[in-house]
């Protein structure tokens, strides 16, 4: 089959090594072990404010790269927005802005990765090491101006910021709508807006939160959070994202196959893979979503027959290239799945009764 997942790996770029990683950061608190100390107190500028200047990484693993929804409730997502969305998902993300060499979701540069802060009184950059192009850069203007009276649609949005306290507060409008919110493909439209609230708590930890709020897309707005840690004694590496005009033409996405939802509710459950390990199989809509436990790691999951399901891929997914195949016995139940891998096939048991769909 060829899609996607097939050729993420050519699609994006690997970064190279460089000599600087094991360089250690000046200025940087270590413990008697020489290991940076992180839970030094957080450094301050010459105002008193908290300097928020680093290279941070985001939690990692978390459900929201998949799923920015994974809070809300179906009827929370406006309709065209949620039948967009199964239509990404039924495409394997064939049309994603990743496998076009254009932006990441926004959430999904706090979410995981590394990025550095660069603060200063009047603007603060984020330099982000970027996956799908060359690296994505932001400028969040703290000199006291306001948002722009009339913005003409940009992937990163305007942002300014102010300080309540010792949070830094960033408002950000403008998006255009061609960015996704995650990867499995929840749009979002020109009126979103987003809030971003930056706290370090100490030199190494910095807690941050992201408010979406897009009544055209969603009936609510809704947070995330998503703690950063401090990283020492490395550097950005440059990644570029190039040959997508020729691999473009085999992103031919998915098949197309459609599943009823009786049958879909019929494979959510718990499935052992191993003693302390297990997949947990949800419904969303018209496809699956496979949350693995205990690594955290989320997968949505379209149908290619009726039996077996594939997770879209952006170069970075658990089942990239993979195939999930659901066992059934002569009576037709379900009592397990398989996964074909190219690491060769996983097997797990079905735990107990189906779990209800989300």
């Amino acid at each position: 089959m060829k899609t996607k997942l097939f050729l993420a790996a050519v699609l994006i770029s690997v970064p190279l090594a460089a000599q600087w990683l094991a360089y250690k950061t000046p200025g940087i608190p270590r413990t008697p072990d020489g290991k940076a100390n992180l839970s030094a107190p957080a450094p301050r500028t010459a105002d008193g404010k908290p300097d928020l200047s680093g290279i941070w990484r985001g939690p990692m693993n978390s459900v929201y790269t998949q799923n920015i929804a994974a809070d809300l409730k179906p009827g929370e997502i406006q309709p065209w927005a949620q039948a967009l969305y199964q239509q990404h998902v039924r495409n394997l993300g064939a049309d994603s802005p990743r496998a076009h060499c254009l932006p990441d979701p926004p959430p999904y540069y706090h979410l995981a990765g590394l990025a550095r802060i660069v603060q200063t009184p009047a603007l603060m950059v984020i330099i982000n090491e970027g996956i799908s192009n060359s690296g994505v850069t932001r400028t969040i203007f703290t000199d006291g101006r306001g948002l722009p009276e009339e913005m003409n649609p940009t992937w990163l949005g305007y942002s300014v910021g102010r300080w309540e306290g010792d949070t830094l507060v960033v408002t950000t409008a403008g998006f255009n709508d061609k960015t996704w919110l995650d990867f499995s493909g929840h749009p979002h439209s020109e009126a979103l807006r987003i809030t971003e609230r930056f706290h370090r708590g100490n030199f190494g930890h910095m807690d941050f939160e992201m408010t979406l709020d897009d009544p055209k897309t969603f009936t609510r707005a809704f947070t995330l959070k998503a703690n950063k840690t401090l990283v020492s004694d490395t550097e950005l590496l440059e990644t570029i994202c190039e040959n997508n005009e020729q691999i473009a033409q085999h992103l031919v996405g998915g098949n197309g196959f459609r599943v009823t939802s009786e049958t879909l509710a019929k494979y959510a459950g718990t499935y052992e893979v191993a003693p302390g390990h297990e997949a947990l199989i949800t419904v969303d809509g018209e496809s699956l979503v496979l949350h693995l436990r205990p690594s955290g790691d989320v997968q949505t999951l379209a149908p290619q027959s009726e039996t077996t399901f594939v997770g879209r891929g952006n170069g970075a997914e658990v089942l990239t290239g993979d195939q999930l195949e659901f066992v059934k016995d002569s009576s037709g139940a379900v009592t397990g799945l398989t996964l074909h891998a190219r690491r060769g096939d996983e097997r797990a048991v079905r735990k107990g009764a189906p779990a209800g769909a989300r």
